[in-house]
């Protein structure tokens, strides 16, 4: 394994701009002239469990007290301890905790040291504790809002709206204008690969991956007609300038359909197999995009896939029995995809979620709650560990807001920065992708906050 500092010291060198405070565009400029040329291959893929996932049922306590106070606390949404699927080990402080007894896949990752644990993870402005809010410390904006919490994970902004992600302001760093984006989506558009200059370039999970505009020139009985119009149209020299504009945007856009397509099918075939549902079918087209890195001259690219469906405020047992196999089988054949291909110790996958959810029934579900638990994988992750700080339930605990609303113990923040200096932003820049780091961290301090990689 490669040490974190070499890590950091090599491929994908950036320097990358946010949005949000004067001056930080001018600071984009700089930054971007001296970026170190890339060297090697890193991506990073991101999960989005949308609908916010009741991670309490995906990573639950093993100890005989913690599980006796999980289950009391849970009542009719516990799960059976004779059920769940022991992760090895123990932590720092000695606790043990499994898995959701759908996910013999994840515990044989974590086993493996290819997957690690995040626990209690989510958005703040600052730490805080329960008694500190009751004295108005300040919170999230729309705390238990869907589109609000899913746009703070995005952006790592909890406290304003930003247009823009902190992958897409890694992308306005490295875009040179043309070709494939390093931004690619396998669910359309999405505010993390959202740039002030770059976008997202959204591909479908099945076939050769054509992106929005796969209906020119396909093999439909209107496919060769419909070509033929679009080609006419082109023709046309556009005087007018929005329809010059868009003229010029549409051939853009065919040409590009045509690199990529041709790059997938160029591509080393892939061997291994996957399941046939859309989350895995999209891990499949990561991997062959990554496969055709070379062709598409990427050297540093980050994907976002969202799986919806999780907010379960009712039926959480049942609806997880049946959504997180898909999970935990999806990430194993992608792990799988990713050796084939002799690039697992290159790509970091991750999971992101709205929030976490009440530790308390609702009398047949949960509702929306605030920290959450996540998974980590990767050839480069120090896998086989829990990181961060998984809370100790108990119904007088000092982070419990109510209902079993657990405070994050980990701020979104310190998650993203992690994977941010991996995929190789310099800590003088990092502020730059995450402005409110320093309220949790001084960029460039040793050790990091959870040491993620190897």
């Amino acid at each position: 394994m490669t040490s974190r500092r070499r890590f950091l010291g090599h491929s994908c060198s950036l320097g990358v701009a946010a949005v949000a405070a004067p001056g930080m565009f001018t600071a984009l400029a700089s930054a971007q002239s001296a970026a170190a040329a890339p060297d090697g291959y890193r991506a990073l893929v991101c999960i989005l469990l949308a609908g916010g996932n009741d991670s309490f049922n995906m990573v639950v306590p093993f100890d005989n007290d913690q599980y006796n106070a999980y289950a009391s606390i849970r009542a009719d949404l516990a799960l059976p301890f004779a059920d769940l699927l022991r992760l090895s080990g123990t932590t720092q402080a000695g606790r043990r905790y499994a898995v959701h007894p759908g996910m013999p896949e994840v515990r044989q990752l974590y086993g493996d040291g290819e997957l690690a644990v995040l626990a209690n993870v989510g958005t703040l402005i600052e730490p805080v504790d329960a008694a500190a809010i009751e004295n108005g410390a300040p919170v999230p904006l729309g705390l238990y809002s869907h589109s609000d919490q899913i746009a703070q994970w995005q952006t790592s902004v909890p406290d304003g709206r930003l247009a823009h992600g902190w992958g897409g302001r890694i992308a306005d760093l490295l875009m040179d204008g043309t070709g494939i984006p390093m931004n690619i989506s396998l669910s359309g558009t999405n505010l993390f690969q959202a740039g002030r200059r770059s976008s997202e370039y959204s591909i479908v999970p099945e076939g050769d991956g054509a992106p929005g505009i796969n209906s020119y020139g396909d093999n439909s009985d209107f496919g060769p007609f419909r070509k033929r119009m679009v080609d006419a149209l082109l023709a046309v020299e556009q005087t007018h300038l929005l329809r010059r504009e868009y003229s010029g945007r549409l051939r853009s856009a065919i040409e590009n359909q045509r690199v990529f397509v041709d790059a997938l099918q160029t591509a080393p075939p892939l061997l291994t197999p996957f399941s046939t549902n859309t989350f895995s079918q999209s891990l499949r087209q990561i991997a062959r995009v990554i496969a055709a890195r070379d062709v598409l001259g990427k050297s540093c690219q980050t994907f976002f896939v969202q799986v919806g469906g999780w907010d379960h405020h009712d039926e959480v047992l049942a609806n997880q029995a049946r959504m997180l196999p898909v999970i935990s089988r999806g990430l194993l054949e992608f792990r799988n995809a990713l050796v084939e291909l002799g690039v697992f110790d290159a790509v970091t996958t991750f999971t992101t979620s709205d929030f976490g959810r009440t530790l308390t029934s609702n009398g047949k579900g949960s509702d929306h709650g605030w920290g959450g638990h996540h998974l980590i994988m990767g050839g480069a992750v120090a896998g086989g560990r829990l990181l961060g700080n998984y809370p100790i339930l108990a119904t007088n605990s000092p982070l419990d807001t109510g209902r079993g609303v657990y405070i994050p113990t980990t701020p979104v923040d310190v998650y993203f920065e992690e994977l941010a200096l991996w995929l190789g932003v310099s800590p003088g820049d990092l502020e730059l992708v995450l402005p409110n780091i320093r309220r949790f961290f001084v960029p460039g301090a040793d050790p990091l906050p959870l040491s993620i990689f190897v």
